[in-house]
């Protein structure tokens, strides 16, 4: 027995030493364990991963990020997340060289990025990198709907995942492709139909006929969408979000809230036009005159959108409600006036305490943070803030935050 313990033993050396580095980057060291008969078993677990393009980079006292927007390895990993890279962020090729973060950026390189499994529950989701593995081959991507089947391929009609421009190609299935329903269930491509909102991954080879052609070997594809009747794509504009127009800059529309149930994100910036439809809620027609800062929104889109942070994408539907919230500016200051779950605001950022606020924070609150860091609200912080026009008459006065906006942590106070 002891002689067969020993082939075993030695053929699973052999086999780990075969593996080259860029493998082992799936996994975490392995555990060692017995299994009871004197052999000693390899437990090795798989950490997530997303392959994609960096979209976004962030280095500021803060700390580094980056933004990879692509495709989950598996089924439910994260299509795009926000990465912190420390020190023990190891960025190397397929075969276990260094490689400089400023010449993936550059060169538009394609990684795969392995994180730990404990990332947050925002859009996009936030984690620590572990290893970003650059590869040989790069690709794009097109976010859009299927407008015709053919033999052994699809024309789609959309927008570039990573620049946003329309695009329209004609993409023939690999041999060998990977197709994936919204639910992460593979399926054929003759399953795939006319109207069907798909994410498909093809290149590095484009041929440049009209339209351009190319080979996909992964494809997302939303069974439950299909032509709706009058809609120029068949694309269904059931994505959505509630919540308040915090800015009107450059004829875009910032809103943050909460998402739909069928879709959509917290933080939003949305085009607006003609084809956009402006209604009160009894339904009344409204121009882009009543799209103010501070006023209550629910707006409806499609689920096709620019994936970079925030989403930006044209907005098919706005509601104007009724409720409009106050908007203030100013830095969090510490205060024995405040408890837990409240935020004591010195409004302006002055020495007058006349027009200072306590925001109360609950788990509605939407916190963003432009700067790409946690959102966490310290004394220095400071911050936009819209809350209720409903306020205690104590002073300062208490009331609701419904969204909160980090502008810079320069001063704000470093947890122990």
């Amino acid at each position: 027995m002891n002689k067969m313990y020993k082939v075993l033993a030695t053929a699973s050396l052999m086999a780990m030493a075969a593996m080259p580095l860029a493998a082992n980057a799936q996994e975490v060291p392995p555990m060692t364990t017995s299994n009871g008969q004197g052999v000693i078993l390899n437990q090795a677990k798989v950490v997530p991963g997303t392959m994609g393009q960096i979209t976004d980079f962030v280095n500021d006292h803060t700390g580094k990020f980056i933004t990879v927007t692509g495709r989950g390895l598996a089924p439910t990993d994260q299509s795009q997340i926000v990465l912190n890279i420390s020190k023990d962020t190891k960025i190397v090729d397929a075969k276990g060289k260094t490689v400089p973060l400023k010449t993936i950026m550059d060169e538009k390189k394609v990684v795969k990025a392995f994180y730990s499994p404990n990332i947050t529950k925002s859009l996009p989701a936030r984690g620590n990198a572990l290893t970003l593995v650059v590869q040989d081959q790069s690709f794009t991507a097109i976010d859009g709907t299927v407008s015709e089947v053919r033999d052994g391929s699809i024309l789609v009609k959309g927008k570039d995942l990573y620049n946003g421009n329309e695009d329209t190609i004609v993409l023939h299935f690999a041999d060998k492709a990977t197709i994936l329903d919204q639910d992460g269930k593979a399926i054929q491509a003759s399953d795939i139909k006319e109207g069907m909102s798909v994410k498909a991954f093809y290149g590095p080879a484009v041929a440049m006929s009209l339209p351009p052609q190319s080979t996909t070997n992964y494809v997302r594809v939303d069974t439950a969408g299909s032509e709706t009747g009058e809609g120029e794509t068949g694309q269904e504009f059931t994505a959505g979000t509630d919540g308040v127009i915090t800015s009107t800059e450059g004829g875009k529309f910032t809103l943050i809230g909460q998402p739909h149930e069928k879709g959509g994100v917290n933080y939003v910036i949305l085009t607006v036009d003609e084809q956009t439809q402006i209604v009160d809620e009894n339904g009344k027609a409204l121009t882009k005159d009543a799209l103010k800062e501070g006023i209550h929104a629910d707006a409806t889109y499609s689920n096709v959108m620019t994936m970079i942070y925030p989403a930006r994408t044209h907005a098919s539907k706005l509601v104007v409600k009724q409720g409009e919230s106050v908007k203030i500016e100013g830095t969090i200051a510490p205060s024995d006036s405040s408890s837990k779950d409240q935020v004591y605001v010195n409004v302006g950022s002055d020495d007058s305490k006349t027009n200072d606020v306590i925001l109360n924070i609950s788990k509605d609150t939407q916190i963003i943070d432009d700067l790409g860091g946690e959102g966490a609200l310290r004394a220095g912080t400071k911050i936009i803030a819209f809350h209720s026009p409903i306020m205690t008459r104590s002073l300062p006065g208490i009331t609701n935050a419904e969204v909160v906006i980090v502008t810079s942590i320069e001063n704000a106070v470093q947890p122990r």
